[in-house]
């Protein structure tokens, strides 16, 4: 185990002009399972490419605990790599694809079995040692590769979109299953996606990452419940944030958002945040679960709360889940999430109740949060 830590590191192709990585600054502690999360050309694996040495940098460093390890070649970081390709060996058997690293390391034999043994039955995949990859299931191919790269126990282990191949139901055991094998083995880790509801139930925190730059990284609640800006709080969250474009007004009764078909008095705590942006526009942003339908359904726990009118436009019945889009205003069209089957008709007149312990308030330049 390591902590890794990475300065100022940038990645530039195209002499300069394409800047894949930008100047990131990260510290991954010492058996930390963090996410590098972001859309696809953010720079994510480009970096996890430079942390396994497979990417020389442009600039910056990497450190392993206190060694510089920015110009070692992979097989001098102690690392293992996970990849989106299950990349076993066909010709192999399952006991010869995971002893594999350990061969070439000329490690002794009996050492060789009792290592590959311990790996396979972490997966678990002890009763599967005799087979060939044909023979095996995606999944079973996956925790194949897993075991590979355990068996080394590696200093740090990297994975760059190891479950993009599988099906929903066999994604949703995988994450569950690396997960609890990186808890047993403590192993400082490193996983690459796109997908926010892996990074969510996976990561201890989560490295958000847009055009080659580091926008947020935090503990998956924080960084869903308080994003620093427009990207992070959109692209977290599924239906993502509602925003409206509003303006900032004083009135007789406080500071009040006010937009097309809504007006909402904000409370007093929140006047030293936004009292440069009275009479300015600023986007309004909300979560579909963070708003309800008086009448129909509940927030629980809520302390403080608004209500605005709306106009059912399109109901999405999920079953376990209802998300309501409904028309406020003329302009704007906002989701809520609902949770069961719920009765309304589309065209029928509703109050939405906002949580306004859970409101987003934005620079309308900056796309930063204020609030």
């Amino acid at each position: 185990m390591v902590e890794v830590r990475l300065e100022n590191l940038k990645k530039y192709f195209g002499n300069g002009k394409v800047k894949a990585v930008d100047g990131i600054d990260l510290t991954i502690k010492d058996g930390e399972f963090l996410v590098l999360l972001g859309p696809s050309g953010c720079g994510k694996t480009t970096t996890l490419r430079m942390i396994a040495g497979l990417e020389t940098p442009t600039g910056g460093k990497i450190w392993f605990g206190d060694k510089d390890v920015t110009y070692f070649s992979p097989k001098d970081r102690n690392i293992s790599m996970v990849f989106q390709s299950y990349a076993v060996w066909p010709h192999m058997t399952v006991y010869d694809n995971i002893a594999f690293p350990l061969k070439i390391k000329k490690h002794p034999k009996d050492e060789i079995d009792k290592k590959v043994k311990w790996a396979a039955e972490m997966l678990p995949i002890e009763n599967l040692l005799d087979r060939y990859p044909a023979q095996l299931s995606g999944g079973q191919r996956q925790r194949v590769a897993v075991a590979r790269a355990i068996v080394v126990e590696p200093a740090v282990l990297l994975m760059d979109e190891p479950l993009s191949n599988l099906d929903a139901k066999l994604r949703v055991a995988m994450r569950a299953e690396i997960k609890k094998l990186q808890t047993k083995l403590k192993v400082t880790t490193i996983y690459v996606t796109h997908d926010q509801v892996e990074a969510m139930t996976m990561g201890d925190r989560i490295a958000v990452m847009n055009k080659g730059k580091l926008l947020q990284v935090g503990p998956p609640t924080e960084v869903y419940l308080k994003p620093n800006s427009i990207f992070v709080g959109t692209f977290i969250g599924a239906p993502e944030m509602n925003l409206l474009e509003v303006s900032i007004k004083e009135k007789e009764n406080g500071l009040v958002l006010e937009g097309t078909g809504l007006e909402i008095t904000l409370p007093e705590e929140f006047r030293e945040l936004l009292e440069r942006y009275i009479n300015k526009s600023v986007i309004f942003g909300i979560r579909p679960e963070h708003m309800t339908i008086e009448g129909v359904s509940t927030l629980e726990h809520v302390k403080r709360a608004r209500e605005i009118e709306g106009t059912v436009d399109f109901i999405e019945a999920l079953g376990t889940d209802t998300i309501v889009h409904a028309r406020v205003g003329e302009g704007n069209l906002i989701k809520i999430k609902l949770p069961g089957h719920i009765p309304l008709e589309i065209g029928s007149k509703v109050k939405i109740v906002v949580d306004l312990d859970n409101i987003h308030i934005f620079d309308k330049t900056t796309e930063n949060a204020v609030i």
